[in-house]
């Protein structure tokens, strides 16, 4: 299980933009938390610490302990991360306020490895990724931070699939009705487009053929037509 990473909130008594937008100003990031049948509230934290933890690539994945101006602690779970799409900083954060037995659905990094020993991959084949994340269902307080998926024993045109991974207990696939393929070895593209030129030009002399012998049959019920008229012009002049 991941430590949990401290981090500390301000409640905000005002709600609405004029309180938001004074906020952001002040070098600070709106959240909401709610969850674990408690009313929601508004805090604020501070726009580096946020940042921080959204430069790990872990955030919504991450466990907080958040720590309020108030003395409550609680611990929370990113849910929603709102960019500014000009200026590119955090401007909101929703957080989910996690119960002792809570349980929540997480996106989760995969890490490859034994690539090197990929029979597929040593023959030449290319590591063809599916999914870089999988959507689990965990214990609140057992999240995964990332999941080992070994490709070691992939041959050509075989995949690994989530049910092949051995998931950590009390860790199940939120999406149950198929199971779902992480990653596979196929040939290069290069090979690929090799078989179709290939295939192309022999579906082109396929082609010429036919068509050759179409004229060829052409030519045949020309000269037949030709000798038919030949042999009712002699009639005719035999007739004279």
């Amino acid at each position: 299980m991941p430590e949990a990473n401290l981090l500390k909130g301000e409640l905000r008594e005002k709600v609405g933009k004029s309180s938001t937008k004074l906020s952001r100003k002040e070098g600070k990031v709106p959240c909401i938390v709610y969850g674990d049948k408690i009313d929601p509230i508004s805090i604020n934290i501070n726009s580096i610490s946020a940042w921080k933890l959204y430069n790990t690539g872990r955030m919504l994945t991450t466990l907080l302990d958040l720590e309020l101006s108030n003395g409550d602690k609680m611990k929370v779970i990113p849910k929603e991360i709102q960019i500014d799409p000009v200026k590119d900083n955090i401007i909101h954060i929703d957080m989910l306020r996690l119960a002792e037995d809570a349980r929540v659905s997480v996106e989760i990094q995969v890490n490859f490895i034994g690539e090197d020993d990929s029979p597929g991959i040593k023959s030449g084949g290319v590591l063809t990724v599916t999914r870089y994340t999988v959507e689990l269902d965990c214990p609140a307080l057992k999240i995964p931070e990332s999941l080992d998926v070994d490709i070691s024993t992939l041959n050509m045109g075989e995949s690994v699939k989530l049910s092949d991974v051995n998931l950590p207990d009390d860790v199940n696939p939120v999406i149950t009705d198929r199971d779902i393929t992480i990653a596979s070895v196929t040939a290069p593209v290069e090979e690929i487009e090799e078989e179709i030129v290939e295939e192309e030009g022999e579906e082109g002399e396929e082609g010429e053929e036919g068509e050759e012998g179409e004229e060829g049959a052409e030519g045949a019920e020309g000269d037949g037509e030709k000798t038919e008229e030949d042999s009712q012009d002699t009639k005719e002049e035999n007739k004279e």
